[in-house]
Parts: C-alpha cells; structure tokens; sequence
C-alpha cells in the first residue's frame, strides 16, 4: 500500500495538472469570484448611494439571461410562430431568428466600464472639443417620483450628442440609449453594449424584429431603467429640430398600462458652436439619402492634427456645446388627458425645440443672413435679434461680456472656415453650411 510506484513524467505531469484544475475549480475560482463579487457589490452600494436614480437589477442581470429572458417572452415567442406561419419555415428556425435578434439587441450593462472609465472618458472627450454649458435646468427636475422610469428625449444634431449627455448626467443615473446601426463594428460595438446601449436596425419592416425591439423596451421601462432615445430617428440634415418618428414612443405607450410605473420624459435641448459632422449632412441632405460617407483616415488624419494644436495650445476646441432640460412630460397624465402617440410625439418635440440654447455662431450665421454692410449693422441685427429670442422665451447661452463678444466668438470661426468673407458677405459655395446653423436658432 506503501510502495513506490514508478509513472512516467508526462503521466505525472498529466495528473498533477488535473489535480490543479481540480482544486481551482472547486476551491479557488469560487473563492475569487466571492472576493470580486463582493468588492463589486460595495462599489455598487457606494454608486447607488451617491445617484438620484439607482442602477436597476434589470440593468446588471447576466446578459446571457436577458437574451434568455426576452427570447422566451410569451409576446416574441407568439410573434415567432406568426412570423413561421406567414413565412412557411419552420417554428425552431422562426425561433432561433428571435434568438438572433434578442442576442444583437439585448446590452450587456457593465457599472465598472460605465462609471470607471466611460462617464470619465465623456468628461475628458467633452472638454477637449467644446466649452460646455448648460443653459436651462427646468425647476421640475428636482422633484420626480423616484419609482418612475426616466426617458431623455433629445435632437439629434452630433455623435457627440451621446458623449456630452453621458456625462451631464453622470451624478444622476447611468443612462442606456437606443443606437443605431453604425455602432456595430468591432471594437467599438463591445464597448457601446457595456456601456448599457442597445442596438436597433433603424427602418426594418421584419415584423418579428420589431417584435423583439418592442418587447425589450417595453421590458426596460417596466422595471424603470433610465433611458435615452432620439425620436428624429436621425441626425438633423438641415439643423432643425425635426418631427418625431413614433417608433419607439409607440412601443413605450402600448406596452404601457395605467397600474404601471410612470413614465416621464424628460425634453433635452443639444446645440453646437460647431457640428463635427456638419459637411457630412449637407452632403447628405443635398442627395437627399441618409446614406453618410464614411472616411475614417480622413477622420483620423484630422484627429491627429486637432490633438497636436490642442497639445501646443494652438487650438481653443470648437467653441461651445449647451444643453437644455426642459419640464418634464408624464405618461400617465398625457393618457390620462385623451393623449395619442402622435400627440406625445408632437408634444416632446416642441418641448425639446424650446430649450435649445441659442449660441454664438449660430445667432451670428442667423443675424448675417444675406450679408451686412458694415459691422455696426450685424452688430444691430444681432441686438435685435437677442431682444426678439429673450420675448419669446428662447433659451440663450452667450457671453455675458455683450454683443461685442458674441459677435467675436460667432463670426471668427465663419470667416477661418471660408463660409464668410472678411467684409462680412456669404461665399457662395458656403451658403447652404451658413444656413444649416443659422436653422438652429428659432424662428422670431
């Protein structure tokens, strides 16, 4: 029993690497995962306590039980054996595409990527490019019903929209958005999910997708994750605040019952010194497709000299980026009132065109219009233009030095980008660039 048993070494190795295996499985990665575990528990605690809205479960549950979990709802999987029916496959094969679909759509929430490094990231990125302000905090904010799901609604008018949101409201909740499908490309697609954002296939007429879409929304407000959405469906091609497309809002108010929690829209009005994209929807807008151009080594090549100026301090940013938060809007009073969706659509629309702050650049390109014959009269444009928007209520973020600076820091970048000349008259081959700002200021 005692005696000496001779193996050959990689039969010893063999065993003692089993053996290895053994012992981690069943006592040390538990014991780690314990550890990890509870340091992330604490961490959670200490972030929940510091945040006017908490983190929901519905957030940090296990990606592969979400797509589970929304995958097998009753309403998908009634949805898939319609769509077999009407499509004559098979019902696992209609099964296995609400699979598919609920696998793409569903994020996986991460409150280390979030907090850790992605509000902080936004925070850095927003700075760098822009001097960013808040214009308006409506007094209403301060006094939601906390068991209410919170939905940002805002125009779309930049990529950065996502950036600089994220980050405003970092001390208030962590917030998922609807993405589009431009944000699914490796690597950037991993960090968008963990970042809590879901993807969605903008236009699709596959009814069982809408299906799984509308279901995982639905499923999000029901346990009250706080939400971003832009119901343009798009960005802003000619700087307006557009017309709501229902998609989503619709999806919200049918899933949506009056024993359930409330669901209160917050408007958010986003408006640019300068529109990173600017030339690229114009483009767009010209051909009159939403089809943008991509050419990343002219975005890198560009990137790379902007941070070298910034670097040198030979480049200021690209002026400055405001946000306004208007009054919240409840679900439950608009359908309480008769409100239809239509109605909720045109209803948040108006409430986000009227807080989007007015700024420099785009004041000076309404102001210019045409041309001006001498500064003394741009100057007297913008006066009565400012004293027209302040009667109407308008939400204006500008220096408060007067209209000499605010004619300084709207007109310079014009002229240094060649979209107006020096004796203050339109180029030509500009003009559609000088109205797409000038847009964004309300009509007076």
């Amino acid at each position: 029993m005692f005696g000496t048993v001779a193996v050959p070494v990689w039969l010893l190795i063999l065993i003692l690497g089993f053996a290895a295996v053994s012992f981690a499985t069943n006592f040390l990665f538990p014991s780690v995962r314990w550890f990890f575990r509870r340091r992330a528990e604490k961490a959670l605690s200490r972030l929940n306590a510091r945040l006017d809205r908490k983190i929901d479960l519905f957030k940090l549950a296990q990606r592969s039980d979400m797509v589970a979990r929304l995958a097998y709802d009753a309403k998908v999987v009634e949805a898939a054996m319609a769509h077999a029916t009407e499509t004559g496959v098979p019902g696992e094969v209609a099964f296995e595409e609400a699979q598919r679909y609920a696998r793409e759509i569903v994020p996986g929430f991460s409150a280390t990527v979030y907090f850790g490094f992605g509000t902080r990231a936004a925070k850095w990125l927003s700075r760098l490019l822009f001097r960013v302000r808040v214009g308006k905090i409506d007094k209403e904010l301060g006094h939601l019903d906390p068991k209410a799901a919170v939905i940002f609604v805002m125009n779309h008018r930049s990529n950065v929209d996502y950036v600089l949101v994220t980050w405003l409201v970092a001390d208030r909740s962590a917030v998922s958005y609807a993405v589009g499908e431009w944000a699914r490309v490796w690597p950037l697609s991993a960090l968008i999910r963990s970042m809590g954002a879901y993807f969605i296939r903008r236009g699709s007429r596959n009814a069982l997708y809408r299906k799984v879409l509308a279901r995982y929304v639905q499923m999000a407000t029901e346990e009250g994750t706080t939400q971003a959405i832009f119901p343009e469906g798009g960005l802003s091609l000619d700087g307006r605040v557009g017309p709501a497309k229902l998609g989503l809002l619709s999806y919200i108010v049918e899933g949506w019952q009056p024993d359930d929690r409330d669901v209160i829209f917050v408007p958010v009005g986003l408006a640019y010194d300068r529109v990173l994209e600017d030339r690229v929807l114009i483009e767009a807008a010209r051909s009159e497709t939403r089809r943008f151009r991509n050419r990343p080594l002219w975005v890198a090549m560009h990137a790379v000299h902007f941070l070298w100026a910034r670097m040198r301090g030979h480049s200021k940013g690209f002026g400055t980026a405001a946000a306004g938060f208007g009054a919240p809007i409840s679900l439950r009073a608009h359908v309480a009132a008769g409100g239809t969706v239509a109605g909720l659509g045109e209803r948040l629309m108006t409430a986000i065109s009227e807080v989007v702050p007015v700024l420099p650049v785009p004041l000076v390109a309404r102001a210019l219009g045409d041309g001006a014959g001498s500064r003394e009269e741009l100057v007297a444009r913008i006066e009565a233009l400012i004293g027209r928007l302040k009667a109407k209520g308008a939400v204006l973020k500008l220096p408060p030095q007067g209209v000499a600076v605010i004619l300084a820091e709207g007109l310079e970048p014009l002229v240094r980008r060649g979209v107006v000349t020096a004796d203050l008259q339109p180029v030509a081959s500009e003009r559609e660039l000088l109205a797409f700002y000038a847009a964004s200021v309300p009509e007076v």
